[in-house]
Parts: structure tokens; C-alpha cells; sequence
């Protein structure tokens, strides 16, 4: 194993892993604002459309 980090410099390595972990949420961040059901920012009429379809729950006997 020792062998691999003599090829390749382990700073370069942890600094390209972190660029791409870093990238890769922002990717997936904004794949997320685009959809309708899982964008936080503007709001979507999904969660209003739950939210009328939910029934009041019966009171719970403790």
C-alpha cells in the first residue's frame, strides 16, 4: 500500500478528493432545486397539496 502513496503525492490526492466530494454536492444540490417536489427555496405546490390531503388524527389514549 506504501507503494502507491510513493506514485502519487498524498496532498494532491486529499486536495483532489475534496474538490470533487465538494463539486459532486452541488451537483446533487442542484439537481434537487430543479425538481418541483424537493426545492426548499421557492417553495412547490407539493407540500400545500399534502398538507390539504392530510386527516386530523384521533387523540391518542395514554
Amino acid at each position: 500500500m506504501y507503494r502507491i502513496w510513493l506514485i502519487f503525492d498524498p496532498r494532491r490526492v486529499l486536495v483532489a478528493n475534496a474538490v470533487f466530494l465538494f463539486v459532486l454536492a452541488l451537483f446533487i444540490h442542484f439537481i434537487l432545486l430543479s425538481s418541483e417536489k424537493y426545492n426548499w427555496i421557492e417553495g412547490s405546490s407539493y407540500s400545500a397539496a399534502t398538507a390539504s390531503h392530510m386527516e386530523a388524527l384521533p387523540p391518542s389514549r395514554s
